[in-house]
């Protein structure tokens, strides 16, 4: 995966502004959010859904071969700008912990509301696994 960086932009922080990968097996991950296995939140903390809606993602990523590394684009979807605000060094260090210094290209859209209550936060993936 090539990160794509025009000549001349401030560097992104978090994300890439664009990425460019090779042929390989591609793989949509729908939305994910911040609840277990069994589709309970157990945890309401904007961080601790933040990280399980990760964690989901990679997880579904996995049955297909795949590794964080291999994450091309997130869309977030968000009901709570304020809590993300105020969360962003948290969310940095969750981050770290499940994608290490990988970043794909990225978009944060803020919503009225998530379709599964409590959800603060919805992630949905594109990854490119590299063929065998």
């Amino acid at each position: 995966m090539q990160a794509l960086q025009p000549a001349g932009w401030a560097q992104p922080v978090g994300y890439a502004n664009g990425v460019a990968v090779d042929a390989g097996r591609i793989v949509f991950i729908a939305g994910q959010v911040g609840w277990d296995a069994q589709q309970r939140f157990t945890r309401t903390d904007f961080v601790s859904q933040f990280d399980q809606a990760l964690a989901n993602v990679l997880e579904v990523l996995a049955l297909a071969g795949g590794r964080p590394e291999h994450v091309c684009r997130i869309t977030a979807y968000c009901c709570d700008k304020p809590g993300y605000v105020a969360a962003r060094s948290a969310l940095g260090e969750v981050w770290r912990r499940r994608m290490g210094r990988h970043f794909p290209a990225m978009s944060m859209i803020f919503v009225a509301d998530l379709l599964d209550h409590p959800a603060v936060i919805e992630l949905e993936a594109t990854a490119v696994v590299p063929a065998a």
